[in-house]
């Protein structure tokens, strides 16, 4: 506290502060209590972004170090998920992986809806031949599924993780469009952006300040269903071996190694990358479909 502010003051804005914390812990308990399933989808995805800030302390071993003599061990106290064909330890490379599938995921993810955002509010909001033009373009890259998309893209530019982010943020792009613009369609109409016209706003301006903010429920939403997708699209192509190449842990280049050849003589490096998949998009599905309860009015319960 400095001598020009008044004590009633100082302590009002901590009152306010320490009330809006309140206000902050009722909700989310209520959201919690609310959306049970949801709720554990977080606490997944939270830990598992732990997981992956904390790979070197977390991991017991070296993940691209390879030993040998310790080739296809049983999980034990030394190595609690085994080792894999070239003696690494499997549970260090689960850990490290997971920083492969959270970067992936959250950059490919975010990057994807957010241009898909922007794009989706430009189309809505000057209509016309614009519109036209860009949804017959939009239907063009829909009408491909998501995994050959990208691995067309993979194909074009290579393998890596870098190239892997572009072939699965392009798929996301017009998927998250066409349902922005649908948002922005009804946006558009509305009194208060005539008002930003008629004031001479300039067409950006309209779009980011009055536009935007008005349909990020449904941003939000296809951010949140994009990650568990995103994920699964890069496990997918490290397993065909145009993702994320050796020795650079990630979980379908794990379940690569272990699926076929060892999947009898050494079932563990199968079974716990798969595991890892699986609880990840799980996580993210059940996490994005509260979200998508939370936001979405058509979807809120009544009772």
């Amino acid at each position: 506290m400095t001598a020009s502010e008044p004590p009633v003051q100082v302590a009002r804005e901590a009152t306010s502060g320490a009330l809006t914390g309140v206000r902050l812990g009722r909700a989310a308990l209520s959201w919690v209590r609310q959306k049970p399933l949801g709720a554990a989808g977080a606490v997944i995805v939270l830990g598992m972004l732990l997981v992956a800030l904390l790979a070197p302390v977390i991991a017991p071993y070296d993940p691209v170090r390879n030993a040998f003599d310790r080739m296809h061990v049983p999980p034990s106290t030394a190595h609690w998920f085994g080792t894999d064909q070239f003696g690494r330890d499997v549970l260090s490379r689960l850990v490290y992986g997971a920083r492969t599938a959270m970067l992936v995921g959250l950059v490919a993810s975010f990057i994807g809806a957010s241009l898909g955002l922007m794009l989706g509010v430009a189309s809505a909001y000057f209509g016309g031949r614009f519109d036209l033009f860009f949804q017959r373009l939009m239907d063009i890259f829909m009408a491909f599924p998501l995994i050959i998309m990208a691995l067309a893209i993979v194909s074009i530019f290579g393998t890596g993780a870098h190239n892997v982010i572009v072939a699965i943020t392009v798929p996301f792009i017009p998927r998250c469009a066409r349902v922005v613009r649908s948002s922005a369609l009804a946006v558009r109409e509305l009194p208060y952006i005539d008002a930003a016209r008629a004031c001479g706003f300039s067409h950006a301006r309209i779009m980011l300040h009055h536009v935007a903010p008005n349909v990020m429920a449904p941003y939000l939403i296809m951010l949140t269903a994009f990650l568990g997708q995103a994920i699964l699209l890069e496990a997918s192509l490290s397993y065909l071996g145009l993702g994320v190449q050796e020795p650079t842990p990630a979980w379908g280049l794990m379940l690569q190694g272990g699926a076929e050849e060892y999947a009898e003589s050494a079932p563990w490096m199968a079974i716990f990358p798969g595991l890892a998949i699986t609880v990840s998009v799980f996580a993210f599905n059940l996490f994005g479909d509260a979200v998508r309860d939370t936001l979405d009015p058509r979807l809120r319960s009544t009772g």
